[in-house]
């Protein structure tokens, strides 16, 4: 890992000593480390995801209990998806990112690690046509049955909409 002297001084200590540890946490998986204002971020393959993930929660030095938010950013010519990660017992923070296709956009559910996630995938689902791969149930969350498209995307076209 790169030398972040500067950029780590926007995170807190606990913070910090999770970036020195999670190299030899993830020591197994083809990652790359960031850091975005005072988070640390964690890139990595669509199909490392779910295994990444299950590390991170059961690995007692990482300890991630709790998935704070899953996001999707359309940057058109992929999909990024975000996954917002914090450890009550350790007080560190971190976002996991994996870049999708548009054209078939499909990452395994990480429902059967954090149960919040079933919410946060089916609203990814919905907005943005994410396919989760073993998610329990990706039914329509927030659009009605029958909705055509996914309104998320910025391809998605705004009929008659104007501003008042």
């Amino acid at each position: 890992m790169q030398d972040k002297t500067n950029e780590t001084t926007a995170l807190t200590e606990a913070s910090r000593k999770l970036l020195e540890l999670l190299p030899s946490i993830l020591n197994e998986h083809k990652v790359e480390y960031g850091i975005e204002l005072d988070e640390i971020t964690v890139t990595v393959s669509p199909e490392l995801v779910n295994p990444i993930c299950n590390t991170l929660k059961m690995n007692s030095l990482a300890a991630f209990d709790y998935l704070r938010c899953l996001s999707v950013v359309d940057y058109e010519d992929k999909l990024e998806m975000n996954y917002h990660l914090f450890s009550y017992t350790k007080r560190h923070k971190m976002v996991l990112k994996t870049e999708l296709t548009p054209i078939e956009p499909k990452v395994a559910s990480v429902s059967s690690i954090w149960r919040t996630a079933n919410w946060f995938e089916r609203e990814s689902h919905d907005l943005f046509g994410i396919i989760f791969d073993d998610h329990p149930n990706l039914n329509s969350l927030l659009l009605p049955e029958g909705f055509e498209g996914h309104p998320g995307l910025k391809s998605y076209p705004l009929h008659e909409y104007k501003e008042w």
